[in-house]
């Protein structure tokens, strides 16, 4: 069993930073994509940014230049910092992560548990 526990969430005024971290752990062969999603209350959950093993980054464009992702894949660990935070920033991150648990099982996405962020005007 693979969990993903999250770490960072907190509130923050607006032009101020937060950073998450979300930290892998159980049966993990191998973890392929890290990625940060966020859902406001009554949206859809969105991609915030990913980071592939090749260590290739992709970003939503509204937090392109103020977010930051980054992975350590021999600790299984992704963080997300985030600077000039807004108040449409507020909702709620999700962490995911690509995992191969064994060498007799296929790669699935796994996720944490969500952490709040919430960014006062």
């Amino acid at each position: 069993q693979v969990q993903l526990v999250e770490s960072g969430g907190g509130s923050v005024q607006a032009g101020g930073s937060l950073d998450l971290s979300c930290a892998a752990s159980g049966s993990i062969l191998r973890v392929y994509t890290m990625g940060w999603y966020r859902q406001a209350p009554g949206q859809q959950r969105e991609l915030v940014a990913q980071i592939t093993r090749g260590l290739v980054e992709n970003y939503q464009d509204s937090v392109k230049g103020r977010f930051t992702i980054s992975g350590d894949y021999v600790q299984n660990i992704a963080y997300l910092q985030m600077n000039s935070l807004k108040f449409e920033d507020t909702a709620i991150y999700y962490c995911s992560m690509d995992v191969q648990p064994t060498d007799h099982e296929g790669h699935r996405t796994y996720w944490g548990q969500g952490t709040q962020v919430t960014v006062s005007s």
